[in-house]
């Protein structure tokens, strides 16, 4: 697997805030969706901004609580966050 197990836990658990319906069941199967669609792991919400920023994405007038609510970003429990490009 190329995804920690942490991360995947975490995309199956909160994948229908992105998804109306689940896009994986298994961690094989979120593996493989996070590959995919080339998702990535940030160590804290500045770097996830830098990213988004990069990405083009308006977010000047958003908070860091803000960016947490970004239906594409998913808080890890370890502190880290998972950016999902569907």
């Amino acid at each position: 697997m190329e995804y920690e197990e942490i991360i995947l836990e975490t995309f199956l658990k909160e994948q229908e805030k992105l998804f109306k319906k689940p896009v994986a069941e298994t961690l094989e199967e979120a593996d493989e969706f996070l590959i995919d669609c080339m998702a990535q792991v940030f160590q804290d919400i500045k770097e996830v901004k830098e990213y988004l920023e990069e990405a083009g994405i308006d977010i000047e007038e958003m908070s860091e609580e803000d960016l947490k609510e970004v239906l594409e970003v998913f808080s890890v429990p370890d502190g880290r966050y998972l950016v999902v490009e569907a």
